[in-house]
């Protein structure tokens, strides 16, 4: 059929290529700037840059796969207590109960921290109203 253009289910997905892996986005400066902000949960500091790993469409953020690490840009302050220690933390269980938990849309906060990068002031306004009413 003449101007007719086929419709390829994988053409609106942004999940890699069955078998293939998408090149991991590195940004040094903006993790060492998430290091010197105050924990998204519990404003203490030190804090490991953590990176978002589950995946939603709304954001254009894809799942992260077993040893994979998200990009760069999916990262929030966490405190290391609250990041990989201990039955409660980020990567203990669930990753989506975690941040229903403290009422933190992470994917929402570590955008908004990524668009101000350097900016002290404006990412610690962002870590403070983070929280969901």
């Amino acid at each position: 059929m003449a101007g007719r253009v086929p419709y390829h289910r994988e053409a609106f997905s942004n999940s890699p290529v069955k078998g293939q892996k998408r090149p991991r986005k590195e940004d040094g400066a903006h993790l060492r700037w998430i290091r010197t902000l105050p924990c998204v949960i519990s404003g203490k500091r030190p804090v490991d840059a953590a990176h978002v790993r589950y995946a939603d469409q709304a954001y254009g953020k894809r799942e992260t796969g077993g040893a994979e690490k998200a990009d760069d840009r999916w990262t929030v302050p966490l405190h290391r207590s609250l990041h990989t220690e201990g039955p409660g933390a980020q990567h203990a269980g669930s990753e989506v109960a975690f941040w229903e938990k403290h009422r933190i849309d992470p994917l929402r906060v570590a955008l908004a921290l990524y668009n101000v990068t350097g900016d002290d002031e404006q990412g610690e306004l962002i870590i403070r109203n983070a929280r969901k009413p």
